[in-house]
């Protein structure tokens, strides 16, 4: 046992000596935006002359607790090898990795264009988050379980229900939380929606989603990922919170844990984009993870619904699309994945955006991990689950 140790403790040392060139926790600070760089386009920000990896992150003023790697859990070599990679760019262009156990941070990194106080973009991953301000409004009563089950329309008061497609009626909100809507469009619609936006905005939105779908059928309501059902999502919490979606968002999601330095963009009708369009800091984003490895708590105060986030967090889809590994699920706007390690399965659920952006929540180890790029080929998946999950069994 004292040789395994002391081959792990010098494997260990032998890593950090190796990391000459990047910035350590001896550093202490984590790289923060310049007021120039807070100003330009994320494109325009230069990468970092050298990649800053702690794996004692500083305590700042943002609520999140932090600890020691190796002291509060984990297993360091695995995760400094993955950063040390990650930092000369072997598995692609990636920002930030952070790890949090038990509801401590334990291990923080940024590389290229990733800085601390940096709002990043989710891309699809907004999807994710879009689904948790709706198990808020759950929760706060403006909407229950059964009113996943009802028909989409029953939402909306403003519809010329006479023109609405064949089937409209067997939409639930159910059916677009776990992109099985049934909407079929042609790629000529999908291109007018998109660059007529003063056309088809707010309830006229919502009319065209309905009116101009294929018919649909029982056989029709299959996965099939696209934006309009994200957008019906937001349409809906729009409709049943008081005053707006954008207000509601900030004063009961957002503001209740302290995230003031997020953009998320906006439509004509100045609702949320919700299939994309979400800017978060990494420690925000592992904060949101943070809230759901404690079941919708944070501080004491339950502010997701637990029977929400239970449904939700279930496969409730098979996605079909070839750029889904198969071992991939879908609940309501999140994806779901057994990983097997020592021969024991581990749930997974993660909110996944292009470029690499995840947030990644595995109850089973109290483990949340945040990892945020501009990949073009984005399969970092692997390398988490290989370097970072088993140091924490």
């Amino acid at each position: 046992m004292f040789t395994n140790y002391r081959t792990k403790l010098l494997s260990t040392l032998l890593l950090l000596i190796s990391f000459e060139g990047f910035s350590t926790e001896n550093e202490l600070k984590a790289p923060r935006a310049s007021q120039e760089e807070t100003a330009i386009s994320f494109w325009d920000i230069s990468s970092l002359e050298k990649a800053f990896i702690s794996t004692e992150p500083e305590k700042t003023t943002n609520n999140l607790q932090v600890g020691k790697l190796g002291v509060d859990g984990g297993e360091n070599s695995s995760i400094l090898k993955l950063a040390k990679e990650l930092a000369e760019n072997k598995h692609g262009k990636y920002d930030s990795l952070l790890v949090s156990h038990k509801g401590k941070l334990l291990f923080e990194s940024y590389f290229n264009r990733g800085r601390i106080d940096l709002p990043h973009f989710q891309f699809s991953a907004t999807k994710g988050y879009t689904s948790l301000v709706m198990a808020r409004a759950m929760q706060l009563g403006y909407l229950t379980i059964d009113d996943l089950h009802k028909p989409l329309v029953s939402f909306f008061k403003n519809l010329d229900k006479s023109k609405l497609a064949s089937g409209v009626e067997k939409v639930t909100l159910h059916h677009v939380l776990s992109m099985r809507s049934g909407l079929r469009f042609s790629d000529e619609q999908l291109k007018d929606f998109r660059e007529n936006r003063e056309k088809y905005s707010g309830i006229a939105e919502v009319q065209a989603f309905l009116e101009f779908t294929q018919p649909i059928t029982k056989e029709s309501q299959l996965y099939k990922y696209q934006s309009p059902d994200p957008i019906l999502v937001m349409h809906v919490l729009d409709t049943v919170v008081p005053g707006t979606a954008k207000e509601f968002v900030k004063k009961e999601f957002f503001n209740k844990m302290g995230i003031t330095d997020y953009k998320w963009q906006l439509d004509l009708q100045q609702m949320p984009k919700a299939e994309s369009g979400l800017d978060l800091t990494s420690r925000d984003m592992l904060k949101i993870g943070e809230l759901l490895a404690k079941n919708g708590q944070w501080k004491g105060e339950q502010l997701l619904s637990q029977s929400y986030l239970k449904t939700a967090f279930s496969a409730h889809s098979k996605p079909t699309e070839t750029w889904i590994p198969e071992s991939f699920n879908y609940g309501y706007l999140w994806y779901q994945a057994d990983i097997a390690l020592n021969n024991k399965n581990y749930n997974v659920n993660f909110a996944w955006g292009a470029g690499g952006n995840r947030l990644i929540v595995v109850n089973d180890l109290d483990l949340v991990i945040v990892i945020t790029g501009h990949d073009r080929e984005d399969v970092i998946f692997d390398q988490i689950t290989e370097h970072v999950l088993p140091a924490f069994l």
